[in-house]
């Protein structure tokens, strides 16, 4: 019997001198976590204080998912950086819930809304919300 690969796709863009997105779609677990957590890495390791993570496309993320995420709010955070989630699927918010992180994470319903979080914070030089 075989698996189909994940479908799993990510793009990620430079905002500004201080922003950057990363928007991920399809599934976040076990075999795309390693990725996603290279390009994370990668976009913190440029210096930017803001980081937007538009999970809009996720259909599914599981604990290795979620401890990329932790990873890279943590590494933001040490940079007095701001992470914000753009997550709009209720399966995936209810996830969030369920594990406490949604107290955890700034989580906006747009990515509009989640880019002006982080604009804001990172121009304050505010880490407020951040663990």
């Amino acid at each position: 019997m075989s698996f189909a690969s994940p479908q799993f796709e990510l793009t990620d863009e430079s905002l500004n001198d201080t922003t950057h997105l990363i928007a991920v779609r399809g599934e976040v677990h076990v075999s795309t976590a390693p990725e996603f957590s290279e390009r994370l890495n990668e976009a913190i390791a440029t210096g930017k204080t803001g980081v937007v993570i538009d999970m809009a496309g996720v259909e599914f993320i599981d604990s290795t998912g979620l401890s990329v995420l932790l990873n890279a709010l943590r590494r933001v955070t040490r940079q007095q950086g701001r992470l914000a989630l753009v997550v709009s699927n209720p399966t995936v918010l209810r996830l969030f819930e369920i594990t406490r992180l949604d107290s955890t994470f700034d989580i906006a319903p747009t990515r509009d809304e989640a880019i002006a979080r982080v604009q804001v914070d990172t121009a304050a030089g505010s880490s407020e919300g951040a663990p």
